[in-house]
């Protein structure tokens, strides 16, 4: 048999190969046979003949398929949101025709594959079909049941290897796009004029897709070395972009020449204005530090101070916090001063690291227990440049696997390490 040979009609329903029925429990075929594969069929075709014979000429073969008929538009849409199968798909119908008819299924069924059905005389629609996006195109009149099932098949596979090749491309932007992000947050830093080096470090959280907020910087201006480390909050590519803003605003005021006690007033206006939405704002830590000094001054605004390292221990800065950058106005005059000597080394750090469980949940590690981490990775005798590695990977093994944020550290140390 082949469809489009005037057989006669049935009734618009469902239909089960190996025994089900079109609506009114009339068994259609109750043989059983050996199965390769189950398919869901949308069939939609106002021809009750083509679509019994359809139904008919499936059934001999060894394909398993779970048949829905409709005969129009209307009554195809209650079936096609969410379907993932293979839609069969007369372009002549009385309420559809031609492309119109099949980029509306195509968008209302994305994960379904199609197959379109055309007249022998207008087999030149079912090219452009195919050019359209249906998965193939039989005509009427040709089919026979082993080309039917093999298009099926063909077509199921065809749409699952296009939604495979979508997903690589938007998997290769988002990989491009994080490139681009990690740039703008995590930059070269300018301290060849500096008594200050640096060690940094960035490893991206477990589960997202977009690199996150958290950046930093170093600059040296006129005798005065400024680093900074930061967070937005939340996670997304407002975030991430809204990072990437303070981090070329910060440095831009830095190397403008703004006075120290504006840069973070000044930032925070940057902030009011770049934000996405009203709620978000960011924590941050600045630290300036003066070229023959050994005194550092630390603004810290809702975000941990940094670590102190000397003598391969490391202590907690008792920093005078304030609120994070965009919730209260900066207060200008408001630093915590600490002592720096030549050899001694500051760990600034995000909160990807202390908002790790300590040893299992509910419990975090907090600051305390990051401080326990160094000093334990410290005791091991690993060198002062491989802190961050050794301490990221403690910081996992106390979680109970990888970190869900971003984690980013930066190591200052001024002169050359004790």
């Amino acid at each position: 048999m082949v469809i489009g040979d005037g057989a006669a009609g049935s009734a618009e329903g469902t239909v089960v190969n190996g025994g089900a029925s079109l609506g009114d429990d009339t068994v259609l075929d109750d043989r059983v046979e050996a199965t390769v594969e189950s398919v869901d069929v949308l069939l939609i075709e106002d021809d009750p003949g083509d679509a019994f014979l359809a139904e008919e000429l499936l059934a001999d073969t060894a394909l398993t398929t779970h048949i829905t008929w409709v005969s129009t538009l209307k009554a195809a849409r209650a079936h096609l949101t969410d379907f993932r199968g293979c839609v069969l798909l007369d372009l002549n119908l009385p309420d559809g025709h031609g492309l119109d008819l099949l980029r509306e299924v195509l968008d209302t069924a994305p994960s379904a594959a199609v197959v379109v059905f055309t007249g022998l005389d207008d087999e030149h629609e079912g090219i452009a079909a195919v050019a359209a996006g249906a998965q193939d195109y039989l005509v009427k009149g040709q089919v026979d049941g082993s080309l039917l099932a093999r298009s099926l098949r063909y077509s199921l596979e065809r749409r699952r290897a296009d939604e495979n090749a979508r997903q690589l491309r938007e998997a290769r932007m988002r990989a491009r796009e994080n490139m681009r992000l990690e740039r703008g947050l995590l930059p070269q830093v300018l301290l060849d004029s500096s008594p200050l080096s640096h060690r940094a470090y960035y490893r991206p959280g477990r589960k997202r897709a977009l690199v996150g907020g958290d950046f930093y910087d170093a600059v040296e201006k006129d005798g005065t070395t400024h680093v900074i480390i930061g967070d937005v909050s939340g996670h997304g590519p407002d975030e991430a972009a809204l990072g990437v803003s303070l981090r070329i605003a910060w440095r831009t005021l830095v190397m403008s020449g703004i006075s120290e006690e504006r840069v973070l007033p000044n930032l925070e206006e940057l902030l009011a204005t770049e934000r996405a939405q009203e709620e978000m704002y960011a924590t941050l830590c600045m630290t300036s530090l003066d070229t023959g000094s050994d005194r550092a001054r630390v603004r810290s605004l809702g975000h941990p101070p940094p670590m102190i390292v000397k003598g391969g221990v490391a202590e907690e800065i008792q920093a005078v916090p304030q609120p994070p950058l965009g919730v209260f106005p900066v207060d200008q005059d408001e630093f915590t001063e600490v002592v720096l000597p030549r050899g001694v080394s500051l760990l600034f750090y995000t909160d990807g690291l202390v908002d790790a469980y300590d040893g299992g949940p509910p419990a975090r590690l907090e600051v305390a227990g990051l401080r326990r981490l160094v000093n334990g990775v410290l005791g091991q005798g690993v060198a002062l440049n491989n802190l961050p590695e050794h301490l990221v990977d403690e910081a996992e093994r106390s979680n109970g696997g990888p970190l869900q944020d971003d984690v980013a550290m930066l190591l200052i140390t001024h002169g050359e390490p004790e």
